[in-house]
C-alpha cells in the first residue's frame, strides 16, 4: 500500500422521503477537501441532475443538497473508507474497503424505490457488500448500475448520460 492515502468518505445526505438512493463508490480527492459529493469541476453529476430534476445545479452547494433531497434524491457512497492512490476508482487498494452502513440506512427510507449506482465500481460494490445483507428488500429494490458522471469518463458527454440516468427522473415523477 506504498503512496496510498486512507480515506474517509463523506456523511450520508438522505432524508425520510428519499426514493432514489444514488451512490458512488468512493469520493474523489477534489470532493473530500471540500466535504462536498461532485466536486470536481468536470463532473457532470450536478448538472446531469440539473437536467433530470430541474435544480439549479448553479446554487451554492447548501442549496442544491437540499434541493436535491427535496425532490426525493439522496447521496451516499458504498465505500466508507479504504486506501487509495489518487482519486480514480481502479486506485482504490482491493481489500482495504470497508462498506458504508447502507443496510440500516436504507431500513430509515420507507419511499426507497430505486439504487442508483455512479459507475461500474459502485455497482459492483454495492453487489458484493450491499446486497447480500439487504433479504427481502433486495427483491423489492430497483437497483441501476449506471454509467459515471466522472470527468474520467469522458465517452458519456452529457447528452449520452442524461439518456441513460432517465429511469431516476421516471420514478421521481411517478
Amino acid at each position: 500500500m506504498t503512496n496510498a492515502t486512507h480515506c474517509i468518505g463523506l456523511p450520508a445526505q438522505a432524508s425520510a422521503n428519499c426514493r432514489v438512493l444514488v451512490l458512488g463508490s468512493m469520493p474523489g480527492v477534489a470532493s473530500l477537501h471540500a466535504a462536498q459529493y461532485y466536486a470536481h469541476p468536470r463532473n457532470r453529476f450536478w448538472p446531469l441532475m440539473g437536467a433530470l430534476t430541474g435544480i439549479d445545479a448553479d446554487l451554492p452547494y447548501a442549496e442544491r443538497m437540499q434541493a436535491l433531497q427535496a425532490a426525493g434524491v439522496g447521496l451516499w457512497d458504498v465505500i466508507g473508507t479504504c486506501e487509495r492512490r489518487g482519486s480514480l476508482d481502479t486506485a482504490i487498494v482491493r481489500g482495504s474497503e470497508v462498506p458504508n452502513a447502507l443496510p440500516e440506512l436504507m431500513a430509515r427510507l420507507p419511499q426507497l424505490a430505486a439504487v442508483a449506482c455512479n459507475g461500474a465500481t459502485a455497482h459492483a460494490a454495492f453487489a458484493r457488500y450491499v446486497q447480500p445483507l439487504l433479504g427481502a428488500r433486495a427483491t423489492s429494490l430497483a437497483v441501476w448500475p449506471l454509467p459515471s458522471t466522472s470527468p474520467a469518463n469522458a465517452a458519456w458527454p452529457l447528452p449520452r448520460l442524461q439518456a441513460a440516468w432517465q429511469p431516476l427522473a421516471d420514478v421521481l415523477a411517478g
